[in-house]
Order: C-alpha cells, then sequence, then structure tokens
C-alpha cells in the first residue's frame, strides 16, 4: 500500500461500562469508515475504560470484557480497528485487539508492566512475550502498548530493526500531570526518527477518580517530523494519509537492519490481513496540529476535566462547597462552574464572629460574576452552643485550636446535610500545601467526596485564579481575593503564617520533600532555613492520618497524595540530619 489512511480515535471511556464503552468505539468506527480510513485506532484498555484496577479480579467482569469485544468485531467490517482491552490466554494480559473486516484477526500483549506510581499492573497481568507484526494491504505494522514505547529498546524497536514494521502504532492510558504532554511528544518523536518509521500514538481522554488522561495523540514521520496532534483534555478524532513510500527511501540510508538482519534476530509472527478494497478516489486529507496549552491553562484544562467526570460518572449532577471569599474556595468554585455549568454549582457561606464583613463580600461577589446560587446561613449561634455544653468540660482550661476546629466541622455537617438533602456532592477546597503539613480540620473542611485542588500548590493557586481572570477579560474572580492575606479565620487576626511558614517558602520545600524525595540535608543545602525544613518534613509526615480519610483529587503534579504517596500511619522512622 503506497498510502494508507490512520485515524486515531481518542476516547473517553468509563472504567466499567463495556456496553457504553463498547457502543462508543462502534460509532468512532462508522465515522473513520465514512472518510474511508484503513486503519482506526483506539486507546489502551479503553473497551474496560483505565485502570479497572480490582474489577480484573472478577471472573465475570473478564468474561463480559471478552463478549463485548467479539461483540464490537462485526463493526470493523471494511477496515481494520486496534481496540485496547484485557484478554484471558491462560493467564490475563493487557491487550490490542486487531479487529479486521469484521472478524478477530489478532491480539497483542503489552511487555512491560509499569509497577510505580499511580500503576500496578504487576498486580494483574502476565507479560506478553511474543512478537507479531501485522501486514496490512503490504505494509507491516507493529503494535505495542502505553510503557512498551517509553523504552529505547522496546518491543517498537524490535518490530522496526528486526520485523521491518514501517507503520508502528501504540495505543496508550497515560496519565496527565504538567508538563507531561510535551515531554512525551518530544519521546515519541525520536522513537520515530529512531526507528524510521511512521508512528501513531492514540491516547485515552478523561478522568477518572484522581487520574486525568489528557489526549494529546499523535502522528509522527520518519524523520520524527510531527504530522498531526490530538487536542488535549477532550475527545478527538485525528486523521492523515500515510505516504509509506518515504519509510523504504529514508531506510536506504540506515544501515542498522542489515545488521540486524546478519545478527540473532528476533522471530516474529506474521499475520497477514485479508484484503480490503480501497476505494480508488477518496478527497485528500488535511491533517490536523492541535495547538498546545500554556502550563498553567493546561492545568486548569486538567482540572475542569477531572472534576466534569468524576461528578458526572459517579452520578451527581450538583455539587455544593463552602465559599469563604477566601482564594482556594473561590478557584475551587470557578473551576465547578466552568465544570458543570454555574446552574449546576451552589456555595454556602458560613460565617461566625471571626468571618470578616470582606469575605462574605467576596464570596457574594464572586457567585454573582459565575451565576451560581449562594446560601449564607449564619453558625455563630450553633458556634456558641458548642460552647456552652463543653464549657463545664472545658472548665479552666484555655481556649486553643479545639475551639477553632469546632466551626469547620459545625461547616462539614451543614454541607453534608445539604448533600444528603438534595443529593448534591460536597467538594472540599483544600490545596496541596495545607493538605501537605495537615493544615485542615478532620471531620471539617476535609469532608466530602472530591478534593478539586488537592494537589494544587498554594501559589499554583494564585497563578490559576490569575488565569482564570485573564480568560474572562475581567477580575471574575474578585481581585480582593488575590491580594488578601490567607486566614482560616477561626479567631481573631489569624493568619495563616501564625502556624505556617510563607507560602513562598513552604511550596518549594514540600516540593523537595514530597515530589522529589529529597531528604533534609539536601533541602537545607537549596538555601532553606534548617528548622524550618524540619518543622516541615514533620508536619507532613505526622499528617498522613488525615490524609487517608481525605477524599480523591485531580492529579496535576508528578507525585499527588493518594496512589503516589504511600506513607505508613504508624511510623516512627524520622529523616536523619
Amino acid at each position: 500500500m503506497k498510502t494508507l489512511r490512520i485515524v486515531l480515535a481518542q476516547i473517553n471511556a468509563t472504567v466499567g461500562d463495556l456496553k457504553g464503552n463498547r457502543d462508543k468505539i462502534a460509532a468512532r468506527i462508522e465515522e473513520a469508515r465514512r472518510i474511508a480510513a484503513d486503519i482506526v485506532v483506539f486507546p489502551e484498555m479503553c473497551l474496560t475504560g483505565y485502570p479497572p484496577e480490582d474489577l480484573l479480579l472478577k471472573p465475570d467482569f473478564i468474561d463480559a470484557a471478552h463478549n463485548a469485544l467479539l461483540d464490537l468485531a462485526p463493526a470493523s467490517y471494511g477496515l481494520t480497528a486496534v481496540v485496547g482491552t484485557v484478554y484471558a490466554d491462560e493467564d490475563l494480559h493487557n491487550a490490542a485487539a486487531v479487529l479486521h473486516d469484521g472478524h478477530l484477526a489478532g491480539v497483542y500483549y503489552k511487555h512491560y508492566l509499569p509497577n510505580y506510581g499511580v500503576f500496578d499492573e504487576e498486580r494483574y497481568f502476565e507479560a506478553g512475550r511474543q512478537h507479531v507484526i501485522f501486514v496490512r494491504d503490504g505494509t507491516p505494522i507493529g503494535i505495542s502498548i502505553c510503557e512498551d514505547i517509553w523504552y529505547p529498546d522496546g518491543p517498537p524497536e524490535a518490530q522496526a530493526l528486526d520485523g521491518g514494521a514501517e507503520l508502528l502504532i501504540n495505543i496508550s492510558a497515560s496519565p496527565y500531570y504538567m508538563g507531561r504532554g510535551q515531554a512525551r511528544e518530544r519521546m515519541l518523536r525520536t522513537r520515530a526518527a529512531d526507528n524510521t518509521a511512521f508512528l501513531a500514538y492514540c491516547n485515552l481522554v478523561g478522568g477518572q477518580d484522581e487520574l486525568v488522561f489528557d489526549g494529546h495523540s499523535v502522528i509522527c514521520g520518519p524523520q520524527g517530523e510531527l504530522i498531526a496532534r490530538g487536542r488535549q483534555f477532550a475527545e478527538d478524532m485525528v486523521a492523515a494519509d500515510l505516504d509509506m513510500r518515504q519509510v523504504f527511501r529514508w531506510r536506504l540510508y540506515d544501515p542498522r537492519r542489515r545488521k540486524h538482519a546478519r545478527a540473532d534476530s528476533l522471530t516474529f509472527e506474521r499475520v497477514v490481513l485479508s484484503p480490503i478494497q480501497t476505494p480508488t478516489e477518496r478527497a485528500p486529507l488535511v491533517a490536523q496540529v492541535a495547538p498546545l496549552c500554556e502550563p498553567v491553562a493546561e492545568v486548569y484544562a486538567a482540572l475542569v476535566l477531572g472534576t466534569r467526570d468524576y461528578v458526572l460518572k459517579n452520578g451527581f449532577q450538583k455539587v455544593v462547597l463552602g465559599l469563604s471569599g477566601g482564594v482556594d474556595s473561590s478557584l475551587t468554585a470557578a473551576i465547578a462552574a466552568d465544570a458543570l455549568g454555574a446552574e449546576n454549582v451552589v456555595g454556602v457561606a458560613m460565617p461566625t464572629r471571626y468571618s470578616s464583613s470582606h469575605s462574605l463580600e467576596d464570596a457574594q461577589r464572586l457567585a454573582h460574576n459565575f451565576g451560581f446560587r449562594l446560601l449564607t446561613i449564619s453558625i455563630d449561634d450553633t458556634f456558641q452552643s458548642f460552647l456552652d455544653m463543653l464549657a463545664p468540660v472545658f472548665a479552666g482550661l484555655p481556649a486553643d485550636v479545639t475551639e477553632e476546629n469546632l466551626q469547620p466541622r459545625i461547616r462539614g455537617t451543614l454541607l453534608m446535610a445539604l448533600s444528603n438533602k438534595f443529593g448534591w456532592l460536597v467538594l472540599t477546597t483544600g490545596n496541596k500545601s495545607e493538605i501537605g503539613v495537615g493544615y485542615s480540620t478532620l471531620y471539617g473542611d476535609t469532608a466530602g467526596g472530591f478534593a478539586v485542588i488537592k494537589d494544587v500548590p498554594k501559589m499554583l493557586v494564585y497563578e490559576l485564579c490569575r488565569y482564570r481572570n485573564q480568560l474572562a477579560g475581567y477580575d471574575i474572580i474578585p481581585q480582593r481575593v488575590l491580594e488578601k492575606v490567607p486566614s482560616a479565620e477561626l479567631r481573631p487576626n489569624q493568619k495563616d503564617s501564625d502556624t505556617l511558614p510563607e507560602y513562598a517558602i513552604l511550596d518549594p520545600i514540600l516540593h523537595a520533600y514530597v515530589e522529589e524525595s529529597r531528604g533534609p540535608a539536601e533541602i537545607v543545602a537549596q538555601g532553606y532555613d534548617p528548622a524550618t525544613v524540619q518543622r516541615v518534613i514533620q508536619m507532613v509526615d505526622r499528617s498522613e492520618y488525615k490524609r487517608r480519610q481525605s477524599p480523591p483529587g485531580v492529579k496535576i503534579t508528578p507525585r499527588a497524595f493518594g496512589k503516589d504517596w504511600r506513607l505508613p500511619i504508624t511510623n516512627r522512622y524520622r529523616p536523619g540530619w
């Protein structure tokens, strides 16, 4: 085949929704057929959703996934479809099924199983060992799955150098974090150039619990040139016509294949796909190259997508959150409104005697600007009732954090009452800096179903607010919110810096300790005060019990609290100096 028309269908699959995913895949196959595509490619495990976790330990789920694949096969009449799924063959595999002209033509099993960070694939799968080349109308095609292509000497290299593959297809479910997409694209362009082959990479898109998949599928040429790019954080169909003669021309200059042919080369199973009549004339395609978001815009888009999918995929329509007039709740409300529509967001202001007048004003202005409903429920009388009830027990003891924490716990109770009564999902508003050091109240501001900015450091919270204002063209988040000194307003004249280092100091220390796993001496060597470093590390380590009881939230950094971070709660180790 001189010209091959390929389509990458980056779809938003839902874990466990085998029928819904199957129908979505079938619909995209039909779209590809309408433009006379030869091959349509889908993401890793898109039929089951990714990651299905312990659903994979249920034999009935595996059987249902297999039946869904067989049901899907007839939809491939007239073309070739590469679909990510699970496949049982003596053991369970992460697989790419090749559906061709209405039949299951073959299956590739993932070789490299990631078992770090958010991944637990060795818990479920047997690694693949077979080497297979699929031949479509004379074009040798190598198929791999996600992690397989991250290694320079992984299966794609063997497929190209030993198996003669001229097109490398990689299906993926690569979770997002800030900057991941650009680094991944550079790697893929390098793989294409190193192997002198066309490379088509199809990535999953959408939110799954704390994970977000960013799409950003790409097609690269045999010199590493970018041919097409899918949109970030949105479903897309990415199509291109590939002139396969380019591979032969460029490989004439590459002696590595001749060396491999003389060496002990791998033996490949070759699956020759039956011929399909290609239209003699089809309108030429103009491959799209979707623009990339700037870093802060990228994070904002990830938070919106992750929030929308968590809410809707779990069957909720509306969300409710405490709105204090501070920067964290303001950003959370903005993301919720953009994700779900302002009509599906309810803010609740719950002032006490310590709440400043400007905080309530800023909450009201924010709700007005976005157009969502704001309830105002004073909790001061309830707070006083708690103080009165506890007065005999606390007699003679000075007021301290105990009295402060009564207020967020009352607020948490009210939010959960609204959730129970109206079926609204409660969003918590704590950021990564606060959650990292335990600057939060258990069963208070940690109470809720989803923690939107759980992985967003405090200084980035401000950047995201400024970005949202820039997007609006005016201060949709009131400027005073961004200028006021951070305060929980649980006692007179309280400031966060009474308890914590300034966030401009705290955030880099947390980044070094949590995301880079640096020890205290290394962090001090970066120029930070030893006592401050020690205090921050102690706060992080001692707060694990709180984090274990907090809801999931969108992952946007390389190491988020949750699956990325598994510190034991009972733990006497203290980092040495």
